[in-house]
């Protein structure tokens, strides 16, 4: 008997005995044959089970399941094309663990539900088909981008999730006492950190959870969301933007090789992602806004692009777009200016197709020391806490620069979702922080 089965590997198991150890998602009866669906965590499966070929106390035992009882379920594979997976279960014993009381019957029942009752039932919601895809997804958009930075020689320095002061605007940051050294904040970005890591090693990455306390209500935010922050010495922005374009792709690619099953659970039309290839798409700020001029955008020249923008951008492509050199004035105070026009920033957006924004946002970082010093005071940020940072533009400053990748929305567009709200586990909204 097996004890290393997985739903997932069915195929490998072929023609023997197994042990699943997993929950009831469903139970179908025909006759004197029941059809028990059984999930694991890794996928559901079907079992059959003969009345003929059962002791009645086995046959009871399956017929009295109920929905999310967890139970060891004994039996050899066979393949079934007709079966979800096209492999089944032909049970043979049955040994049940926990059973759901019948007054007490699982909240989430095969019905609909509406957003709100499903969200104050994550913690239970998570176990459905669609859920669990999206989590197992989710990993892999992780998973690949670690073995991303990897092959490249990048390495992992993470960064604090407690900051002495923001990376970006003051307006958006979640603060709390810290002991007697007075205020302190959840990060927003790992960058400023990691561009001191970069110093040390070169090639490096931070990844971790990120917060934003933006009132807003899109479904493309969250205020408790993982970014995965890439930042290099001696690179340009042509750099960055050739790595990011890299990375996406790897990310989409290895999606479609190891997830496929998720995605048919999604009914993602993985059409649309095999167009996914380098090259991307490059506009410069200038074009971008005579582009949305043209399709009926009032957004004025100087001014960052809005998610209606994005969406109308995106739509013009069937794969991600870069859009690049944005005015400085609509930029983080970090940012190196075009040597060409200092009235623009060298920073880059990356938007996704079909509407889903930007999942990546960067610049080639302010490498003089006076000029830095000197936006710090422009955005009225506080000297003294940035101190350590302007010390990375006194001993050895060179270009360097990187950017942020959303896990979230990638995910989110990778799954052809709406809401990158399904995407985390326990999403934090603005009215939302329970379970």
């Amino acid at each position: 008997m097996s004890t290393d089965f997985t739903i997932a590997r069915a195929a490998e198991f072929e023609g023997r005995d197994v042990a699943l150890y997993g929950w009831l998602y469903n139970l179908r009866e025909s006759g004197k044959i029941l059809f028990p669906l059984f999930r694991d965590g890794s996928g559901v499966m079907q079992a059959v089970v003969s009345k003929k070929d059962v002791s009645q106390e086995v046959w009871q035992r399956v017929s009295d399941l109920t929905q999310e009882s967890s139970l060891i379920a004994r039996g050899a594979v066979r393949r079934e094309p007709r079966a979800p997976g096209g492999y089944e279960l032909v049970l043979r014993d049955l040994e049940v663990l926990h059973r759901v009381p019948e007054d007490t019957p699982y909240p989430i029942a095969r019905k609909e539900h509406g957003p709100d009752f499903l969200l104050s039932h994550r913690h239970l919601w998570i176990r459905s088909p669609r859920q669990s895809a999206l989590l197992r997804l989710r990993h892999e958009v992780i998973r690949s981008i670690h073995e991303f930075f990897d092959q490249h020689g990048f390495i992992l320095t993470d960064s604090p999730i407690l900051t002495p002061a923001a990376c970006e605007g003051t307006t958006t940051l979640f603060e709390l006492d810290y002991f007697d050294l007075g205020k302190a904040y959840l990060t927003q970005s790992g960058q400023l950190y990691v561009e001191a890591t970069a110093a040390a090693l070169g090639k490096v990455y931070c990844f971790g959870p990120t917060f934003r306390a933006e009132k807003s209500k899109t479904r493309r935010h969250l205020t408790e969301f993982w970014m995965v922050e890439p930042e290099v010495a001696f690179a340009t922005l042509d750099d960055l933007m050739k790595l990011g374009e890299d990375l996406v792709t790897y990310i989409v690619q290895k999606a479609l090789q190891r997830r496929r099953p998720e995605l048919e659970t999604l009914e993602r039309d993985t059409r649309k992602l095999e167009h996914i290839q380098p090259p991307f798409p490059r506009l410069s700020y200038d074009e971008a806004i005579k582009i949305l001029h043209r399709k009926g955008s009032h957004t004025p020249w100087g001014e960052d692009l809005g998610g209606a923008d994005e969406t109308r951008l995106s739509e013009e492509y069937d794969r991600p777009v870069i859009v690049h050199r944005y005015p400085a004035q609509a930029k983080a105070f970090y940012m190196e200016p075009d040597p060409e026009r200092p009235d623009l920033a060298l920073c880059m957006d990356m938007l996704a197709p079909e509407g889903y924004g930007e999942i990546i946002g960067g610049s080639q970082r302010l490498a003089d020391y006076n000029l830095l010093l000197q936006r710090l005071r422009e955005n009225n940020l506080p000297e003294e806490a940035f101190r350590w940072y302007l010390d990375l533009r006194k001993f050895g400053s060179v270009p360097h620069g990187g950017f942020g990748l959303g896990v979230e929305r990638t995910t989110a567009w990778i799954a052809g979702i709406p809401h990158i709200r399904e995407t985390i586990p326990f999403p934090r909204m603005l009215y939302r922080i329970y379970p």
